[in-house]
């Protein structure tokens, strides 16, 4: 059996090899217009910044490797041209030699991977304007960075690379100013982490601008200017491009391969695309949510991995078929760790979900023990109790609770699930109470057991409306006089019960403490004490404080 595979990154070389491991006699080429293969993508910011050495680090395989490992021939700058799946065929050209030859298929696995939105904007052909996709553009911004050795840079775009970027960049001592056309920085969150992010970026002495746009790039013969849309100018000395990617489908488009509706390449389960004995895998393939079996475009190199094993079992007679993601996705920002699954509130709600969101503010281990606070976004189905998506912030701990967020969600679990799950613990590693049963017991005791939480954006409305509260402050008096929230009467905790009869049982009372943990207190004495509408301010003032932010 002869197999081809297009695109020789994390897809392809994972298809390669699984295929092998099925069938020692199959014969398997791999083409790749690029120089590099089975390269580290998301290590390229750190391989600009000072973290990795080498170039080699990055890409510790090479043809011969995989010539001698898995008896797979590899052929770097060969561009394939054209498919032609009436004959099953490929038009393949040596970018070195400029020859022109043709290759018969059995199978064929499509990895063409993804390329750089280019946006219209003037002057951005100059020559230090720079995309970050591959070894080869690392390579050049490495050079211009050390040859020129520039004192500012603007990063347009602050999603994953973005942020990466802005930090390795600052640890070369360049200033860096970060353009975001969305209302915050890392638009793929809510509005209410992302704040969390831009404000950890100020302390970084990044400068953040976010609602504007880049209109022009101006200087000659390199840029030395950022024009913005709101008239606003930032000298630069170079320029990164990061405002995102998309599936590299022209080929299969031209053979006529169905894309998706995310204008990736349309695959089932099986990675089969609507050509027989065609198969496409990767950032140039479309994957579906877990949750809402939607098509779902998320780019990202363990999605990819997996989508090119599964490829490469199925081409080989096996029977591995893809379940789907959730979206799962993490990034350092300087100090800080960022992480996310599922739904966010504002997707949740666009899908029809009756959500219950919770703000908890938890150290990842005991203070004593040096642990950082991580604030955890947790949005719940209030109906059938599903827990739908989580995102986190904070300083350490954070892999280790997305990652068990990420197993709860994928097998179902309920918000009371949560507090039963029997996490390891010590106080090197983690509070007695671990931050994910605490989400899971706020979650529950609002959805099932009467203790409702407000968010800070609901709060706000409801001020602003002028509507008929009573905002109970639990915190104690030094804590109000410093700050509180627009309204709020100061009756800290241990005086409620005393005061009870100074408030009124028949209209909406919100309590709030520092995080969320006293204020639930407050919350069960007025409802025990017959009071009908309570509400526990989600995340306390501590959360509530970063809203004028949102």
């Amino acid at each position: 059996m002869k197999i081809i595979i297009i695109g020789g990154v994390a897809a392809g070389t994972s298809a390669a090899a699984k295929a092998r491991r099925n069938d020692e006699n199959a014969d398997i080429k791999l083409f790749d217009a690029d120089s590099d293969i089975s390269y580290s993508g998301c290590g390229l910011p750190y391989y600009i910044g000072t973290k990795i050495a080498g170039r080699e680090q990055l890409v510790p395989r090479d043809a011969a490797f995989f010539k001698q490992k898995y008896n797979v021939d590899v052929y770097t700058r060969h561009q394939v041209l054209e498919i032609q799946p009436q004959s099953k065929l490929i038009i393949v050209q040596n970018l070195a030699t400029r020859e022109i030859f043709q290759q018969q298929y059995d199978k064929l696995v499509i990895a063409t991977g993804a390329k750089p939105v280019v946006p219209a904007i003037d002057g951005i052909d100059k020559a230090n304007v720079f995309y970050l996709r591959n070894v080869n553009s690392a390579d050049r911004i490495c050079e211009h960075v050390l040859t020129t050795k520039p004192k500012s840079a603007v990063i347009i775009g602050s999603g994953f690379i973005g942020l990466e970027m802005a930090e390795n960049l600052t640890t070369r001592e360049i200033a860096v100013s970060v353009v975001e056309m969305a209302q915050q920085v890392m638009p793929a969150l809510d509005h209410d982490i992302g704040v969390y992010v831009a404000d950890h970026l100020a302390e970084k002495d990044v400068q953040v601008i976010v609602k504007d746009s880049v209109i022009r790039l101006e200087g000659s013969p390199l840029i030395t200017k950022v024009i913005l849309s709101s008239g606003k100018e930032i000298d630069a000395d170079f320029v990164i491009m990061a405002v995102g990617v998309k599936p590299n489908v022209e080929l299969a488009q031209q053979a006529g391969i169905e894309l998706g509706s995310t204008g990736a390449i349309k695959v089932n389960s099986k990675m089969q695309t609507n050509i027989e004995d065609i198969f496409a895998c990767g950032d140039c393939a479309e994957s579906y949510s877990l949750l809402t079996q939607k098509p779902l475009y998320r780019p990202l190199g363990s999605t990819a991995n997996k989508m090119g094993r599964i490829a490469g079992d199925q081409i080989t007679g096996g029977d591995l078929e893809f379940r789907g993601i959730l979206g799962t996705g993490i990034v350092k920002v300087f100090d800080m760790t960022v992480g996310q699954t599922g739904l966010t509130e504002r997707e949740a709600k666009k899908e029809g979900y009756e959500v219950v969101v919770c703000h908890n503010i938890k150290p990842d281990k005991p203070e004593y023990y040096g642990g950082h606070e991580m604030v955890i976004k947790a949005v719940a189905d209030k109906n059938t109790d599903r827990v739908l998506g989580v995102q986190i912030v904070g300083k350490s701990g954070v892999d280790k609770r997305i990652d068990v967020f990420v197993t709860a969600i994928t097998f179902g679990a309920k918000t009371e699930d949560l507090f039963h799950l029997d996490f390891a613990y010590a106080p090197p590693f983690s509070t007695t109470k671990d931050p994910v049963m605490y989400t899971g017991m706020i979650l529950d005791n609002a959805i099932r057991r009467g203790r409702s939480l407000i968010t800070p954006t609901e709060l706000q409305e409801k001020i602003k409306n002028s509507e008929e509260i009573q905002i109970i402050d639990a915190r104690v008096a030094k804590q109000y006089t410093a700050a509180h929230v627009e309204g709020a009467v100061n009756i800290p905790h241990e005086q409620i019960r005393a005061k009870i009869d100074s408030l009124d049982k028949e209209t909406v009372a919100i309590t709030y403490c520092n995080k969320g943990v006293t204020g639930n207190a407050a919350q069960n004495i007025l409802i025990n004490h017959g009071f009908k509408k309570v509400y526990n301010l989600s995340g306390g003032y501590k959360n509530y404080s970063k809203s004028d932010k949102k």
